[in-house]
């Protein structure tokens, strides 16, 4: 992926950009402006957004331009998403959206060196590539995608290297939710320092 890099952030490879209601973690419910970044360096096989993984399929655009569409959008938040997002230095895109006004929040794994100015970071570490250490003092949410019972364990790892301010989620992975989701809420109530995180767009059928 990094021979992909484009280090001034002025053009970046796109594969979605919308508007929509953010449907995961602190933020759920909150109007925003997403886009998806292609390109992938951990590659979960339950990734439910595969067709991000190859930053080649995906055009590259610039980020003036796509700056341009999002100030036509009434909120003033922008969720930067993936892929991984981090393969990109996203300077130049914080650096934009700063000097109008628009809050910006990245999704990540951290698999990659920390890049942007962030008004909120929600971090999702996956254990195939652990997340880069120093992003943990920076991170406002840590959200642990929950497939087996042998994720609490893996989330409660992550949770060691956070601040005590940040918020501790667990989400039910979307194709095992049925059974996990169950596991998920016992855990909580003897563990009631995480909270939930639904995949709440999904049920309202929307992006």
């Amino acid at each position: 992926m990094k021979d992909q890099f484009y280090d001034d952030g002025k053009q970046l490879p796109v594969m979605e950009e919308f508007y929509s209601i953010q449907g995961e973690g602190a933020q759920t419910g909150k109007a925003a402006y997403f886009i998806r970044l292609g390109g992938c360096d951990v590659g979960c096989n339950w990734c439910d957004v595969k067709e991000s993984w190859d930053s080649g399929l995906h055009p590259m655009l610039k980020t003036d331009d796509v700056v341009s569409r999002i100030l036509q959008c009434p909120a003033k938040a922008v969720v930067v998403t993936g892929g991984e997002p981090l393969l990109y230095d996203l300077t130049y895109l914080c650096r934009l959206l700063k000097k109008e006004g628009i809050k910006r929040y990245l999704e990540t794994s951290g698999s990659e060196t920390l890049k942007g100015e962030w008004d909120w970071i929600c971090l999702s570490p996956k254990k195939n590539s652990p997340p880069d250490p120093l992003i943990f003092p920076y991170i406002n949410e840590l959200k642990v995608v929950i497939r087996t019972s042998d994720d609490f364990l893996w989330a409660e790892e992550n949770a060691t290297h956070c601040s005590p301010d940040c918020i501790l989620s667990l989400q039910p992975e979307w194709s095992s939710r049925n059974e996990i989701l169950p596991v998920i809420i016992d855990y909580i109530l003897a563990n009631p320092v995480w909270k939930t995180s639904l995949q709440a767009h999904k049920y309202m059928r929307i992006p």
